[in-house]
């Protein structure tokens, strides 16, 4: 591959939590990786190998001048006078260059590792991209618009129980509806279009056969991704949420699970 062929590749940012070095979710990691760099330029943040400070604290805001404001103003203000600390302005900066985000991460009761959710909190923190006002709704510019727009999102998540379980009638609860509040409260929100998860089930009980699957599905996934369409949600300018924000009762009339989000 030619230098000029790496510039016309578009960017990723491959986002690693966990915390083994030798894991299904490294070997996993590893490989999706390689197949990723064949049509991308690639950013990793592997955090717990990088050892990012995932807690976030009024040290992230020591430059921020506080006149009596609250934290999240302070927070605002820091973001926007770019006072954040290093660290954090680093992997802002990566994903403001990343045309996919891929976020890679154990199931761990029900959610993602706190360091996953520091990096999070830390690097999307308070108005990062999604506090401009649209000048044709007066809506914020959020829930599919903001500075992350036009951004799409892989979820790699690997999980100790089988699909069934894990599926809409399954006693831990439908996959889609746990990570809700990442898809859509954090990346849709944040203007960012996620494609459908890539779930690994059984993993702790896969054996070798089964790992080269799991790889080999991946692989395969993540190399037809520039083929695959997004989930599209309802989209917060679509007018689907007027007046209030909350759906009109004339769209899933009667229903009140998540999937009514979907457009």
């Amino acid at each position: 591959m030619t230098v000029s062929d790496t510039q016309a590749l578009p960017h990723a940012l491959y986002v690693f939590a966990h915390p083994a070095e030798h894991s299904l979710n490294r070997h996993l990691f590893d490989a999706a990786r390689a197949e990723l760099e064949n049509t991308h330029t690639v950013a990793t943040s592997d955090l717990y190998k990088m050892g990012f400070q995932p807690l976030l604290s009024p040290a992230d805001l020591e430059h921020a001048t506080d006149s009596g404001a609250g934290f999240l103003e302070n927070w605002i203000a820091a973001q926007h006078a770019g006072e954040l600390p290093a660290d954090v302005r680093a992997e802002q900066q990566k994903l403001f260059d990343a045309d996919l985000l891929v976020i890679q991460f154990p199931l761990w009761w029900y959610g993602v590792p706190a360091m996953l959710k520091g990096w999070i909190d830390r690097v999307f923190g308070a108005g990062l991209g999604t506090d401009g006002v649209d000048s044709e709704t007066g809506l914020p510019e959020r829930y599919g618009a903001g500075r992350l727009a036009g951004k799409r999102a892989l979820l790699i998540v690997t999980a100790g129980e089988d699909a069934r379980t894990l599926g809409p009638r399954g006693i831990s609860g439908d996959l889609d509806s746990i990570l809700f509040g990442l898809r859509h409260g954090t990346l849709f929100y944040s203007g960012i279009d996620p494609y459908e998860t890539h779930a690994i089930f059984n993993a702790d009980g896969l054996d070798p056969e089964g790992v080269a699957a799991e790889v080999t599905r991946l692989r395969t996934r993540i190399a037809g991704l520039a083929t695959e369409e997004p989930v599209r949600f309802r989209t917060l300018r679509s007018g689907d949420y007027r007046p209030a924000r909350a759906l009109r009762e004339e769209f899933a009339p009667g229903r009140r699970d998540l999937e009514i989000h979907r457009a």
